[in-house]
């Protein structure tokens, strides 16, 4: 018995008040609802989830990769600083930045994002809206295809206040 499952109810519509032979047709309506048979929805089957249109940067690189980032033994090709610019001018001189070490060819660039907000602060939203947006950004970017990771900086390189953004090898051929 205990596989078994309830039987789901259709909702029943709210009975007009009307009076027959001097009593009220609800206790009539609801002594017919009582008889009616019992109807059981029939199942749904879930809808498929869509796959994101973005392609997720998250473990495109190797272990050997990780290990060097991890060190701070990997140095950067170039660095583009946002931190005190508006989200806005941020934005745009992401992109600009982006472009110029695509064509230029960099491998890893340091984003200096700025530290994000600590967690005992009264006003989280006062300090990291870039490093909170930035994340979106990549993802939208006309940029995302040439993006393989994102990894948080080693201290030496700027630590919880800066990104390495690894650029995918250009295709040949």
């Amino acid at each position: 018995m205990a596989t078994v499952k309830p039987l789901r109810i259709a909702p029943m519509p709210r009975p007009s008040v009307t009076v027959v032979a001097g009593k009220p047709a609800v206790a009539l309506a609801k002594s017919l609802a009582a008889r009616r048979a019992v109807s059981v929805a029939p199942a749904v089957p879930p809808r498929p989830v869509p796959k994101p249109a973005v392609r997720t940067t998250q473990n495109t690189l190797d272990a050997s990769w990780d290990r060097k980032l991890g060190r701070g033994a990997v140095t950067p090709d170039s660095s583009l600083d946002l931190h005190g610019h508006t989200l806005a001018s941020a934005h745009a001189l992401l992109d600009q930045g982006l472009d110029r070490a695509i064509r230029r060819g960099d491998r890893v660039l340091l984003l200096v994002t700025g530290k994000p907000p600590r967690p005992e602060s009264e006003r989280p939203h006062a300090r990291g809206a870039i490093r909170a947006a930035v994340s979106d950004w990549l993802a939208g970017s006309r940029h995302a295809d040439a993006i393989a990771a994102v990894r948080g900086a080693h201290p030496r390189h700027g630590g919880q206040g800066a990104l390495y953004l690894v650029f995918r090898r250009p295709r040949v051929g």
